[in-house]
């Protein structure tokens, strides 16, 4: 039942992966409306094999197979792929993959940071770069390699982030995405292109990267293995903003006066800029200058996020107790507030054994009582976040130099509303929440203006909004989490001010 091409009435594939599933959203544009459709979920679980911890994308190259065997009968009008950033595959003289790509959380980039400081400053990598310092960049992570297993990176030839490889795999062409790119901390936001002195300081080989294009790229049609005589062999690859916080920050207005929060294993909050803030305060604080879409930058932080809940989720399943996140919610909300409180960011929470132990020991250094139930876990992981929100907004305005009034929640996490009404009584601010379904439909904003479906940035999010109402929250009792701020900063391990 192939569709129309006409300018209204189109059909879009957004593949997204995410750290937890990943999923295929099929959309329908149809007289300036936008409908979704999950049409395949799946889940996406790290393997570890040889001491170290991989992504299985094999098992999600076959996932994304059935999804598109599921959609035989349409004539799509394109096909995006989004995923998380930092993570990268290596790929053979024959395009093959040479091993199941490293996770983002493996051991093997501890203590990497402190040797490239020896041979690079951090002034210097940040005026390059303009990115947030973590140890699980891909930068490190390539020194990590060449340092470890220089025979193993000497047989590459290609290097490819985790949704370019999907995008190679789909049609034959093998290129960087902007938004991704930029996750690396190996390109530079003002060229738009790779920070090739850098790496050649570090010893690292710009050789495997590949040329750099902008969201909204047609990159080709899908192969014709793929597609076969159906109607998906017109469809054309299109690269959105694969870094999954550019679709989902894509989909909205997050400019003058309005933050994002994008919502979910990672909680990134900030704002979308003409321009990337490369000022000492910046690398002082510790802000993050990724790309955005259109030749925008967004300015932003990077905090814990849920998956501290998730850990949690985790710990208490393998103890024979299982709950869901509205069960979670319904429990936290019935618990005394501020009763213990942590900092999100403290390294001990990056990938602990056991999550709850290691709040657990965060309490028992800051004199605080252990949480008593998981009800109590969950209050101290939301009001922890919107605590930490609020500190990375006060920055956020200064670096800025604007005034942030409003907080658009994006994301699975935008749908918890214990968390967004904290943040709105946390931070001051109106919170407006939705759509949860945000970095699919980034996705699908960028195919729509590769295909010209939609003449500009600003028509895609109007299109987005009228299709997907959103939720207000407004502050109270400010005065309570004004108290509590000065007894979280005290707690913070964070450089702010």
């Amino acid at each position: 039942m192939p569709n129309s091409d006409g300018r209204s009435d189109r059909r879009y594939l957004a593949l997204d992966f995410g750290a937890e599933s990943g999923r295929a959203v099929l959309a329908h544009l149809h007289s300036g409306v936008i409908t979704t459709e999950e049409i395949h979920r799946f889940p996406n679980e790290p393997v570890e094999y040889a001491g170290s911890r991989h992504w299985d994308v094999m098992r999600l190259w076959l996932e994304v197979r059935r999804a598109l065997s599921k959609l035989e009968e349409f004539e799509l009008s394109g096909i995006g792929v989004d995923a998380w950033g930092v993570d990268y595959a290596m790929l053979g003289e024959r395009g093959e993959l040479l091993q199941n790509p490293y996770h983002y959380r493996d051991s093997r980039t501890d203590g990497v940071m402190e040797e490239v400081f020896a041979r690079v400053s951090r002034a210097e990598i940040y005026a390059a770069t303009g990115i947030q310092f973590m140890q699980i960049n891909t930068l490190y992570q390539l020194y990590a390699a060449v340092r470890d297993t220089p025979g193993f990176v000497n047989a590459a030839r290609q290097l490819l982030t985790i949704p370019d490889l999907f995008h190679y795999w789909l049609s034959g062409t093998a290129v960087c995405e902007f938004t991704n790119a930029t996750t690396t901390q190996m390109a530079n936001p003002v060229t738009r292109g790779w920070a090739s002195d850098l790496m050649e300081r570090l010893g690292l080989p710009a050789r495997l990267l590949a040329r750099i294009v902008e969201p909204g790229t047609v990159i080709g049609g899908l192969r014709p293995s793929i597609a076969g005589t159906l109607p998906l062999s017109h469809a054309p690859v299109i690269a959105p903003a694969t870094h999954d916080t550019g679709s989902a920050v894509a989909a909205i207005a997050a400019c003058n006066g309005v933050a994002f929060l994008s919502s979910g294993t990672w909680s990134l909050l900030g704002t979308e800029l003409d321009a990337p803030v490369l000022t000492p305060e910046a690398l002082r604080l510790n802000f993050t200058n990724e790309g955005g879409v259109c030749g925008t930058t967004r300015l932003l932080k990077n905090v814990m996020g849920l998956w501290m809940l998730q850990c949690c989720r985790q710990a208490w399943a393998a103890q024979g107790q299982t709950y869901d996140y509205r069960e979670l919610m319904e429990l936290a909300g019935r618990e005394s507030p501020f009763q213990h409180l942590v900092d999100p960011d403290s390294l001990s929470f990056l990938k602990p054994t056991h999550m709850p132990a290691a709040m657990d020991q965060f309490c028992a250094a800051t004199g605080q009582p252990r949480p008593a139930s998981p009800g109590a876990y969950e209050r101290t992981i939301l009001e922890s976040l919107a605590l930490k929100y609020r500190l990375v907004l006060d920055s956020l305005e200064q670096l800025s130099g604007r005034p942030i009034h409003q907080i658009r929640v994006i994301g699975g996490g935008s749908k918890n509303r214990l968390l967004n009404q904290f943040t709105a009584d946390a931070t001051g601010r109106q919170v407006v929440a939705g759509p949860a379904e945000a970095t699919a439909l980034g996705n699908v904003a960028m195919q729509m203006l590769a295909t010209g479906a939609a003449s500009s940035l600003a028509e895609v999010r109007a299109i987005i909004d009228h299709s997907f109402p959103a939720e207000v929250f407004r502050p109270a009792d400010t005065a309570r989490w004004d108290e509590q701020s000065e007894r979280f900063n005290q707690y913070s391990e964070m450089t702010y001010a």
